[in-house]
């Protein structure tokens, strides 16, 4: 029996556990990188490492989490269908856990319009469904051919999902189909409005996996906008963006508001994951506020 990830280890014992994101850097220099592993260190259970989220080139998310692990800190590889087509992504799944990671996160990816190479051309050779079920099939020792390979995988698998969506069944349905294909815990995108994100809470507990409730640092009434503008899925209510600018000062506002959610999910939920979006140094007050 492979051994158990320390995240699902503690998602099982009924622990609430933290998570949150670190962002590769935009080259070779991993020096920020590290400060930001090393201060979040024994605060959270596990650190995702996203893959060129925005579809904006960054550092490679599989040498980075490679680098977490060298510090002790335990990291969520994310991998998206954007960027590598099913030969690709199989060898990279592979090669993720020769290395020593032990948590997957499988994403569709953000398309490559919204990013700073819009002449690249998108792969999506697999949905995420589809991911997750490669890797779930790997996790059996198995290619997607169902050929047998020489020593499988055995992660915990991940994938995200929309709290939030209007209409929310849409949502659901492909929440049921990741479940189906081998996902054991989720990780929302941002939540705005708790008593929503409840009602999915109540619907999502009726499968056996864990969910972890995303909380998206706002660091000021700018950026929420341009959340509101360019980020699909992401609705940061007009109140709050009001209660952030008439803040004298708006980062603290935000930490604040975060503190407040973490705070809120810990009554009913598995688990929160932060996303402070290059403020990963605002993490730690965030979880002493909660």
């Amino acid at each position: 029996m492979k051994k158990q990830s320390r995240l699902h280890k503690e998602l099982s014992s009924g622990k609430f556990v933290i998570t949150a994101e670190i962002c590769p850097p935009r080259g070779t220099d991993v020096e920020g990188f590290i400060e930001k592993a090393r201060l979040l260190k024994g605060e959270i259970v596990a650190a995702n490492v996203t893959d060129n989220q925005r579809a904006v080139m960054r550092l490679s998310s599989l040498a980075c989490a490679v680098l977490l692990l060298k510090e002790g800190v335990e990291p969520v590889f994310q991998m998206t269908c954007r960027d590598r087509n099913r030969i690709a992504i199989q060898s990279d799944v592979m090669g993720a856990w020769a290395l020593g990671v032990r948590n997957i996160l499988a994403l569709t990816g953000d398309h490559v319009s919204f990013g700073d190479h819009r002449e690249a051309k998108a792969v999506y050779d697999l949905d995420s469904v589809q991911l997750v079920h490669t890797i779930e099939t790997l996790n059996r020792g198995m290619n997607l051919n169902e050929k047998e390979i020489r020593g499988g995988t055995g992660f915990f698998i991940g994938a995200a999902v929309t709290p939030e969506a209007s209409p929310l069944e849409p949502e659901m349905i492909k929440f049921e189909k990741k479940v189906q294909a081998g996902a054991r815990f989720f990780q929302t995108q941002a939540i705005f409005n708790m008593d929503r994100f409840k009602r999915f809470f109540d619907e999502a507990s009726k499968f056996d996996v864990k969910i972890l409730g995303g909380v998206l640092l706002l660091k000021s009434a700018k950026m929420a906008r341009y959340l509101n503008e360019k980020v699909p899925g992401v609705n940061v209510p007009q109140g709050l963006i009001e209660e952030i600018e008439s803040a004298p000062d708006e980062l603290e506002k935000g930490v604040e508001i975060a503190s407040s959610q973490v705070r809120e999910l810990k009554g009913f939920c598995h688990g929160a994951h932060i996303m402070a979006i290059g403020k990963e140094e605002a993490v730690p007050g965030i979880i002493e506020g909660a």
